[in-house]
Order: structure tokens, then sequence, then C-alpha cells
């Protein structure tokens, strides 16, 4: 006896939110919720949607060394042999093989981000599972190394044009008739630090740890390494509040929340790492930072200085070589562009260095085999890439979990955006973690390079410390 065809019809139905609501206000009434997302435009220059996502349909999360596949509605968890990222390739294609041909509005499954799909956080641990590295630091965070939701429907708001989309697979009600927002919680504790923050080096440490990397840079080990100090405080109350709190004092194009069973991520990061869209992919590495003043006069004295600063430009060189190299692994050959080099970004806290790396996709390869040949990005590990990972792992104290890895989504079209979490927090067990690094060369000097840590935290350690 044949078995009934599996209705894969899509919908994608344009929404009102209640009493004028915009999406994150919204947002804030299911923010509670285990595995509910929002990657957030901030309504930047640079970002045109916002896209909200909850009560994902599998789960597919790697940690200790282990890739599980979870479906919570069958009470199903398995052990994946696969690696994460291919793991979450073939659930894609088990879910949504056959889905993009059945669609009640064509013009807007064709225009619209995602629709429906993958999406979640990749630690920067996650490149354990791909290369061999030393393992110095304990792993003090129940964070997973990855955390992956299959999502099969979204809210999508369009900043251009105000509109609000609700995408959907025919399993679904329309949004006005799930009883997610009925039983959602109204009630929040109220966000506040209960304690100082303190990094895990002081400004000795990490001077030591420079001169440590001037020497492997002369020994022929490398010729940049992105170091980092970690930055812990003590907090009570809703992570959400502190989230707002954080991009009203930042304006950054790929801003995130998520909240995951154990742990809570904020993230505010103005830094791409790689994006596929009709099988065209870029990416645009960061490289540079001076910080931005209220005076006009000495805000625009400072870019200048950043785009004339002949360090951070070779900084950027370096990079924008290494991660060419790593987009040719799953790119056509002599495809592989750099359109802009050394363009200047600013943002509210900060200018950045910015250049654009671009190509374009091999036939038959996924996305996502170009996100594993990259990671973690070259912008925050250094060149060469492994020895850079293995210096990292030496000379920090902690290991980074969220920091330096990405918040990513991975539609049904094919299509990938991807962050780098720099600018990023994880909230676990009443803590809050944030880091900040930079890329060292031979001639960087250790009191510039431990102040641009304290330059890039500046719109984020200050704006929950306000709200004490």
């Amino acid at each position: 006896m044949s078995q009934p065809k599996t209705d894969f019809s899509l919908f994608i139905d344009i929404v009102a939110l209640p009493d004028g609501q915009n999406i994150q206000q919204f947002f804030s009434k299911i923010q509670h919720q285990s595995w509910s997302m929002l990657l957030d435009s901030a309504n930047s220059t640079a970002g045109r949607y916002h896209i909200m996502l909850w009560q994902p349909e599998t789960l597919i999360t790697a940690k200790d060394g282990k890739v599980w596949v979870e479906k919570p509605a069958l009470n199903e968890k398995t052990e994946s042999a696969l690696t994460p990222l291919a793991c979450v390739d073939e659930m894609m294609q088990q879910r949504f093989s056959q889905q993009a041909d059945n669609c009640n509005k064509p013009e807007l499954y064709k225009a619209l981000p995602f629709v429906v799909g993958a999406a979640g956080i990749c630690g920067y641990d996650l490149g354990r599972y791909y290369e061999q590295l030393p393992d110095n630091n304990k792993y003090s965070y129940k964070c997973p190394d990855m955390a992956i939701g299959l999502f099969t429907q979204s809210l999508i708001a369009d900043t251009h044009t105000n509109t609000v989309y609700h995408c959907r697979l025919s399993q679904h009600a329309v949004l006005a008739e799930q009883s997610v927002w009925l039983a959602s919680s109204t009630q929040k504790d109220v966000f506040k630090l209960t304690s100082g923050w303190s990094s895990n080096l002081t400004q000795t440490e990490y001077t030591a740890a420079l001169e440590q990397i001037h020497r492997f840079i002369v020994a022929g080990d490398c010729y940049q390494i992105n170091m980092a100090q970690r930055f812990k405080a003590a907090y009570t109350g809703c992570e959400w509040q502190a989230y707002t709190a954080l991009t009203e004092a930042n304006n950054t194009p790929f801003s995130a929340f998520i909240r995951l069973p154990e742990s809570c991520i904020l993230s505010i990061s103005p830094e791409r790492f790689i994006s596929v869209n009709n099988g065209k992919v870029q990416t645009k590495p960061i490289k540079g930072t001076r910080p931005r003043f209220s005076n006009a006069e000495q805000d625009a004295k400072s870019a200048a200085q950043l785009q004339s600063a002949e360090k951070d430009r070779a900084e950027n060189l370096m990079i924008v070589d290494l991660l060419r190299n790593d987009l040719s692994k799953h790119c056509q050959p002599f495809s592989v562009k750099v359109p802009h080099l050394f363009a200047l970004e600013s943002y509210k806290a900060v200018h950045h260095l910015v250049s654009t790396v671009e190509g374009q996709l091999n036939v038959g390869a996924s996305p996502l085999d170009l996100l594993a040949g990259a990671f973690p990005g070259g912008s925050i590990t250094g060149a060469p890439k492994i020895r850079a990972m293995e210096i990292i792992e030496q000379l920090e104290p902690d290991r980074r979990n969220v920091y330096c890895g990405s918040i990513m989504y991975y539609g049904i079209k094919r299509d990938m955006d991807s962050s780098i979490t720099i600018r990023t927090l994880l909230a676990e067990d009443n803590h809050l973690y944030c880091w900040a690094g930079g890329g060292i060369v031979l001639d960087s000097e250790a009191v510039s390079e431990y102040q641009e840590t304290l330059d890039k935290v500046s719109r984020i350690l200050p704006a929950l410390e306000q709200l004490s």
C-alpha cells in the first residue's frame, strides 16, 4: 500500500503585527522561549531584513566532539557520524528537498531571504571538528560548539518597505491563530549587573602575550595572530533587556539574539563572514579599527588616520589573501576577485577598514561546504590559519566558545548569510562573557593594541553598566 504524499506547500502572507509593534517588540513576547532567534539588521544602512524564528522542528548540535540530531515532537535524539555542517546539509535536504516549486507567492519567494530553513550559532571551537588542534584550555561553557535549528516558519520584516511577511509550511496556522502568542510571557525581571567587569588578562599579561607573538613571527611561525581578552561580570534579570540596550547604543547590520536551553547569545556584530546568493559568494573581512568621537573634526581625523595606516592596511591585506584561498576551495577557478580593498565603514562606536572578496560557487558545491572550508574566519584567527589557531590556544587562557564563530542562516533556496561573532556576549549561569581582540603583526605596539580592545567594547560594557 503506497504512503500518502506529504504536503510541502509553502505560504507567504503579508501580516500586520498587533498594536503597531515592530518585529523586535513582537519578538519580546517569545524571547524567553528556548530556541527563539532574532537575526536583526538593527535598522542599519548595511542591512535590510530582520528575521524572527521560533520552535524549530529539528535541532542539530555539536559538543564534546559529537554531533546530535534531535526531533523534540517525536522525542528522538540520535548521534550523527557526519561532521557538524554536513549533518545540517543532510537534514536540510531530507526536510526541504521538495519545497521550492510550490509557493502561493512565487515573486516573494524569489525576493525574500531565507524564507524557511536552518539557522543558529557556530562557535569558534567548531573548527576543532575539521582540524587537529591542541587542547590546552578547559571547556567551561554550557553553550554547544554548534546549535542549529531547522525552522519551518519565520517572520521577515523588510525595513525598506515596512512590510512584514509570515513564511510558513502548510502545517502551520496563520500567525494570529498560533497558540504560541497566547502562552507568551509578559513578566520580565529587570536586568542589572551585580559585579564589575573583570578581564582574564592583566595588561602586563597581555603585553607578555604580544611579546611571545612577536617571537613567533620572527621565527617564521606566522605573519599575524588575532589575540583577544575576555571580560566577565555577574548579572541577574532578563537578557533581552540587555540586548535592546546594546542595540540602542550600537547600529550594526549583523546583530542577533539567540536563546538556547542553557545559554543566551547577544551579538551586535558589524562583520559579515560569508554570504551566498544565486551562487555568488561574498566575504567582508574587517581589519583595522579606530574610535569614533562626538566632535566632527576629531572623528574625521580618526577615520583619516585609519585609512592611511600602513600597519592596518597590511593586516587587512594578509587576511584578504587568506580568505581568497579559503573561498577558492569551493569556488569556480579564477572567479575569486577583490572588488573593494581597504574601504572605510563607520559605526556608532568605531571606524573599520573593510575589504570585499567575491567568487562564484562551484556547481554541485553546497554553501555549507564553503562555510566549513573557511571556518573559522581568517579575520579573527590570523595567518597561516592553523598555526595561528594553535598559538591562540597557547596564549589565551580561556576558550572562545561563541566569540569569533558565526551566526548564520541557510535557506531553502540555498541562500546563506553569516556573521563573524565579534562584539558578542554569552550569558549563562548568571554570568556574562564578552571578548575583544585585534590582529597582531610584527610592528604592533602593546599599549595601542590593548587600547584597541578597549575601544571595541566602549559601547558594550558601559551600556550594560548603565542598566544597573
